[in-house]
């Protein structure tokens, strides 16, 4: 009598994808499948063009790679077959590592394509056929020139993050590079936005797409988030006094520029922080150190700009701070959204100034809610703080991120101390009331995390 393999059912199994892909998943954790992958992973195992629009963090990596690996390892054919282009380098690294994780029971060999570094060893490993391409457009197109690099056996191209490749000028290079791919390919988009550049590249390039479209506008429910009204001066302590509170276990404080994220930085880790910058001016070998470093908990602070805004998981980031406020409103939710990530729990804050006001509003307006602000007890606003235009309206109660609980202030500001409000979760009484017995910001309860 034989005996039975032992198969633990899990919501992929309705995919029928490659045995060795359901064990890669097994032994990833995945259980059931993401909002995004859902919707997705269906048509693009058909072969179907694919348009999905969600936010970072919502699974949108597995959901374009398991269509993509399950075609390669069913059909054996050589390469390359699949092409992957993403904004940054972080983001390029991370999706290829993802990929090799789930096919890690499969005979895949992918390599990633970026600049920063010698194009040498990727010309070698270009030499050897991968089967998978996953790089940034700027060094995939100086391949693509060279003649080192062969797209005419692609049938699958992959955008990710699209609209962020678009404010970061590669669509010039996107267009050059589609022009060398094969017509008959299938094409998977994602984007957290659609402007209207992003929409004309959709429209020329996709056939009877899919479309998925989650929420994408407002910040994820597992993460708090509130404004802190601070003098520009005080910033910097303000930031201290966030990062020394207990619940403060790691936090990704964002600057507006490279040459404060680096000097930010070095003040903070001379303060006894253990902190490090990721910068444009750094090299990707300094890059991949800090991110490592940040990752294995060597350091418990990542000052960056917006190169890490987008796509980068890191498990249990704690806290965001925006230091500086973003250049846009939709990078407000992209920036938050490197913590509350797979349904765990957050807190972001943002450092407003009198010069930010205008942000605020065009930022509520964007997400369709107040969000909450904070006083914090000695680093009060600047005296020339604007005030509220006749007429306008504040922070509602009863709306998620507006004032509630105790220790409120009749301008819409919310006592130090308090919580930002955020659903009642199973367990809690529907009647309890937030402490405003501590001075500070961020107060977290220790929950345990899912």
């Amino acid at each position: 009598m034989t005996e039975k393999s032992i198969h633990n059912p899990s919501g992929f199994d309705k995919f029928e994808l490659h045995e060795t892909l359901v064990r890669g998943i097994q032994a990833a954790g995945f259980i059931e499948p993401r909002p995004i992958q859902a919707a997705t992973i269906p048509a693009g195992l058909m072969g179907r063009d694919v348009l999905g629009l969600a936010q970072t963090g919502t699974g949108k990596t597995a959901a374009f790679a398991l269509p993509l690996l399950d075609r390669i390892v069913k059909e054996n054919r050589q390469g390359p077959r699949g092409l992957v282009l993403a904004p940054t380098r972080e983001l390029a690294a991370q999706i290829a590592e993802e990929m090799r994780t789930l096919s890690r029971f499969a005979r895949v060999h992918i390599v990633t394509i970026f600049g920063g570094v010698s194009a040498s060893n990727q010309i070698r490993s270009l030499r050897r056929k991968p089967d998978i391409i996953v790089g940034c457009p700027g060094r995939v197109l100086d391949l693509l020139r060279q003649g080192e690099l062969h797209l005419d056996r692609i049938d699958t191209l992959v955008l990710d993050e699209a609209d962020h490749m678009f404010d970061m000028g590669f669509l010039p290079d996107i267009r050059s590079i589609i022009s060398a791919l094969p017509s008959g390919r299938q094409n998977l988009l994602y984007s957290a936005t659609m402007p209207a550049e992003i929409r004309k590249l959709a429209d020329k390039l996709l056939k009877t797409p899919l479309v998925a479209e989650l929420a994408h506008s407002a910040p994820a429910k597992t993460v708090d988030h509130a404004l802190i009204l601070v003098g520009e001066r005080r910033k910097r302590d303000l930031l201290k006094h966030v990062l020394a509170r207990p619940d403060c276990e790691s936090a990704i404080v964002f600057t507006r520029t490279k040459h404060r994220a680096r000097r930010l930085a070095e003040q903070l880790s001379k303060a006894g922080h253990r902190a490090v910058s990721i910068q444009g001016n750094l090299s990707q070998a300094q890059r991949d150190r800090a991110m490592k470093g940040f990752r294995s908990r060597q350091f418990d602070v990542l000052v960056a700009t917006d190169i890490v805004a987008r796509g980068i998981d890191v498990n249990d980031v704690s806290h965001v701070i925006n230091f500086d406020v973003p250049s846009t409103p939709e990078a407000y939710t992209h920036r938050i959204g490197r913590t509350g990530r797979s349904e765990r729990e957050g807190m972001a804050c943002t450092f407003v100034t009198g010069a930010d006001y205008g942000w605020m509003r065009a930022t509520e307006r964007m997400i369709g809610s107040p969000i909450q602000r904070l006083l914090v007890e000695g680093f009060e606003a600047d005296p020339e703080e604007p005030k509220r235009p006749k007429g306008s309206r504040g922070p509602q109660r009863g709306r998620r991120g507006g004032p509630q609980g105790n220790g409120q202030q009749g301008n819409g500001q919310q006592a130090a101390g308090s919580r930002p409000s955020r659903p009642r979760r199973r367990g809690q009484q529907a009647n309890e009331q937030q402490s405003a017995g501590h001075s500070g910001v961020g107060q977290r309860q220790h929950r345990r995390r899912r």
